[in-house]
């Protein structure tokens, strides 16, 4: 039977495994409270990787995941990131950030800073063994690369987080979303530099030039399009800027993200923008959860990278409390107040996975330090509402205070 199996069949069922295993996961297991549907779904990814459903039943697993089926769900994973890593740049505004800079400028520093410091020391740990280092990585790539994907948090996570406890337009979600922006372009920036080829540099910096230029134009454009027409040109200027990312090195989710942060959210309605962003996570994110997780590698046993992301999750959480805590005390918040805002912020999950995936991509990491920091990334993010949910009912006079 597999033999007279076309593609296209193979292709769907693959698609249909995607979708039918977390939903159902999600909804006969009840897992809302700690594991929303898109953790299930990179969960599941993991779970259809080679290292789960490949080592159970090799047979199966190539036979579904072959060759030319992993081809065409990777071209649907990289559109569905850019479009998601798009929308999240457009989304991002710094204009309460600026009003309120010298609290947003101390805690976003430091809930950057202490968590990348305490990772890049859990990397230099790692390069005393042999296979975490990707083949193309200088030994400061890697350490700034593993450092920072302890420190980053995942806004689009974070949003959903907040919604679900209630607390995304209190004063409080309001001041931790500044927190996080702020890191959003930090994060960003620091890919950028990891991935800076100096071999390329009249090509990267032609890209920047090129970048600044046709973003000026189009800024004008938009303002004179009918707002139906912003839509459309948005994802022409997301294609072309992804092209001229890659092409100059720099890699095309750092394209995407520089596409959507130079536009501004007001040129759209908000409720089409929060409609295509769940769409999005709904219709193709799924597929990009499951590419994610056919790159997992337990060839150094599962034991030994449970290890390290057990070492990587504590570098991460604990970096990100105590920063979070030293801004309390130099701002003057209230006792808890800074444990509640630090374990929002360490959620990671899709942002992070992006992030490592342009390392695994350029050869910075190898597959063995993704599957680490992919198991590191879900166990926080499925950590952080039980551990807060709690926090908030002890507390409920500061999801109701101003700062």
């Amino acid at each position: 039977m597999h033999s007279t199996m076309s593609t296209t069949e193979i292709f769907l069922i693959a698609m249909t495994l995607i979708f039918t295993i977390p939903y159902l996961i999600w909804r006969v297991g009840k897992t809302e409270y700690y594991a929303p549907l898109v953790v299930v779904q990179i969960i599941t990814g993991i779970l259809l990787g080679p290292g789960i459903l490949g080592a159970a039943f090799p047979d199966y697993y190539t036979f579904v995941f072959n060759p030319a089926v992993i081809q065409s769900l990777n071209g649907i994973a990289w559109w569905a990131v850019m479009v998601f890593v798009w929308i999240a740049g457009i989304e991002l505004d710094l204009r309460k950030a600026w009003e309120h800079r010298r609290e947003s400028g101390i805690t976003a520093g430091l809930a950057l800073g202490t968590p990348l410091l305490f990772g890049c020391i859990a990397a230099i740990g790692m390069l005393s063994y042999d296979g975490w280092i990707g083949p193309k990585a200088y030994t400061w790539q890697f350490v700034m690369g593993v450092g920072m994907a302890c420190a980053v948090t995942a806004l689009p996570i974070l949003i959903l987080l907040m919604e679900k406890l209630e607390v995304l337009r209190q004063p409080i979600g309001q001041r931790i979303l500044r927190y996080a922006s702020l890191d959003d372009i930090a994060i960003w920036g620091v890919l950028a530099l990891i991935l800076m080829d100096w071999e390329r540099m009249g090509r990267q910096v032609g890209f920047l030039l090129a970048f600044g230029v046709a973003s000026y134009l189009l800024r004008k454009l938009m303002l004179w399009l009918p707002a139906r027409d912003r839509w459309y040109v948005g994802l022409i200027w997301l294609a072309v800027c992804g092209l001229g990312a890659d092409w100059s090195g720099l890699h095309f989710m750092v394209g995407a993200f520089l596409a959507g942060a130079i536009m501004d959210g007001d040129w759209f309605d908000q409720k089409q923008m929060d409609a295509l962003r769940h769409h999005v996570l709904l219709v193709v994110m799924p597929v990009f959860f499951l590419s994610t997780g056919l790159r997992t590698n337990w060839s150094m046993g599962g034991a030994t990278v449970f290890i390290v992301a057990g070492a990587l999750l504590f570098a991460s959480v604990s970096g990100k409390l105590l920063g979070t805590h030293i801004a309390g005390k130099i701002l003057k918040w209230e006792p808890g107040e800074g444990s509640i805002i630090g374990w929002l912020l360490q959620t990671k999950a899709l942002i992070m996975i992006i992030f490592v995936n342009v390392l695994l991509d350029k050869g910075i990491i190898t597959s063995e330090t993704f599957t680490a920091l992919l198991l590191m990334a879900v166990a926080s993010t499925m950590l952080t509402v039980p551990v807060v949910s709690p926090k908030l009912e002890r507390m409920k006079e500061i999801i109701f205070r101003s700062k």
